[in-house]
């Protein structure tokens, strides 16, 4: 296939000998299957600054270093050059990333080069050595709900142990191979000690979990995880092997109100479905 643009250099510096075909294109960059030092991998192309937009950028962002008062204050004014040094953050970030979550053996796209706007990474492949699906395009058993879900929340505990939140995990950005789910896209990953949004993502990011596992696996929608790690982690024992339970006890004595609708909503959907069922059977 005509090599895009923006792989060019990568093509000319000899870091990728072919580019096979595309592999998806969403919100914020393009992803290639491609050829590189004889192996199949992927490069990631980050799209265009003025493709994409910045409104939920800020509460990923505290925390994140710039090199100098300049840069601050242009990106505070949004201004050509301030923007363009967030995009270099934005992206920096997920390599940055990358590159930590892999040494702490967090099971994520192993990084192998990052220059001008293209990363360039191991392509995640299933047992037959094809593109690995997502998550959400598997239809699973209660069984694998639950192994799945015990292994992320264990990723998830490392990610922390590691320094870092994902901030938009889902079943959407998540892979399975052979061994697994593998863990994808981290251009708004926090640093959890100096973003103050950091306990608020976490949490968030295990509810998704819930939520998803949970049609798979009812009682995971009653777990609160997401609280159990935080409140060890900011306690400071929080360890890759710490033993969870998915309780929580609230010493403020409060409800937890979205556990509780999880399990009613989907008791609702169950109900629905059978009655759907008994009509159609009738």
């Amino acid at each position: 296939m005509k090599i895009p643009k923006s792989i060019e250099p990568l093509v000319r510096d000899g870091l990728i000998d072919e580019v096979i075909r595309p592999l998806k294109s969403g919100k914020e960059a393009a992803v290639y299957i491609v050829l590189s030092e004889g192996e199949i991998r992927c490069a990631k192309v980050y799209k265009d600054i003025n493709k994409r937009g910045f409104q939920k950028q800020a509460q990923y962002q505290e925390g994140r270093k710039v090199r100098n008062s300049r840069q601050a204050r242009a990106m505070e004014k949004g201004t050509r050059y301030g923007r363009k040094q967030q995009e270099e953050l934005w992206q920096n970030a997920e390599v940055e990333a990358l590159y930590r979550l892999a040494a702490a053996g967090v099971r994520v796209p192993k990084p192998y080069n990052f220059i001008e706007g293209v990363l360039l990474m191991e392509l995640v492949t299933d047992e037959d050595g094809s593109a690995a699906p997502r998550l959400n395009d598997l239809e699973l058993t209660r069984e694998q709900a639950l192994e799945y879900h015990s292994l992320l929340i264990r990723e998830v505990v490392k990610m922390l142990c590691a320094g870092l939140v994902h901030g938009d995990l889902s079943e959407y950005n998540i892979l399975v191979d052979s061994n697994g789910p593998v863990i994808i896209d981290l251009p708004q990953a926090v640093d959890a000690a100096a973003n103050n949004n950091a306990g608020r993502m976490l949490e968030r990011d295990v509810a998704n979990l819930a939520d998803y596992f949970g049609r798979f696996a009812p009682e995971l929608l009653a777990t609160q995880y997401g609280k159990e790690i935080w409140k060890l982690y900011q306690s400071g024992i929080l360890l890759p092997e710490t033993e969870l339970t998915g309780r929580f006890k609230s010493h403020d004595k409060r409800t937890d109100v979205k556990s509780i609708m999880r399990v009613i909503n989907h008791a609702k959907k169950e109900a629905m479905r059978h009655h759907n069922e008994t009509e159609n059977f009738n």
